[in-house]
This record gives structure tokens, sequence and C-alpha cells, in this order.
């Protein structure tokens, strides 16, 4: 892979990095427990329950990302990076681009 495309996915992955780190920030903020004193209807608190469960899946969601872009960030320069873990194909740089934390080409990951 070319130098130039290799800082250009590092910057990618630390805008990705930052940009997940404040939903993250977001989604914890969403996610705190609700306190019982506070009087909403049954239906609102059910709702608000509902609500979240979705955002902490979605909080874990972001974790996860935020952890493979990390991952993907500290191995940006070893001699792997870039190539398929299945088959040893080149990974296209437009998919790193988009998906920079995936290890598979586009065929062994569908």
């Amino acid at each position: 892979m070319k130098n130039i495309e290799l800082k250009d996915i590092e910057i990618l992955v630390q805008q990705e990095i930052e940009k997940t780190k404040i939903s993250i920030a977001n989604l914890e903020e969403l996610t705190k427990p609700i306190a019982p004193e506070n009087a909403i209807g049954r239906i609102s608190r059910m709702d608000a329950i509902n609500n979240k469960s979705v955002n902490d899946a979605a909080l874990q969601k972001a974790k996860q990302k935020l952890k493979n872009l990390q991952i993907t960030l500290s191995n940006l320069h070893d001699p792997e990076f870039g190539i398929c873990a299945k088959c040893n194909n080149n990974i296209p740089v437009g998919r790193i681009m988009l998906m920079p934390h995936s290890r598979f080409c586009v065929h062994c990951a569908s």
C-alpha cells in the first residue's frame, strides 16, 4: 500500500475515532438510569426504559467500533495491513476508506 494512501487512511481513522468518542459521550448521557422519584407517567416510563435499552445497544456498538478503530490505527504500519485475513488478497483502498476496521475483502466478508 502506498504511503499517501496510508496517510489518508490514518487521517480518516483519527477523524472517525473523534466522532465515535463524541457519540459514546452522548450515548452515555442518554443511558443514565432514570430516577424513580421523577414523576413521569407509566407509559412515559415504559418509553424511557425502551429508549434506554436501544441506546444501551447503540453504546455497546459504538464502543466496539472505537476499539476496532484503535486497533486499525495501531496496525496501520503493519506489513499485513490491507491484506484480507481470510484469502490473503489485497483489500481495495475504497473499502478500507469506508470501513477502516474491516479485516476482510468484500468477497470474504459476505
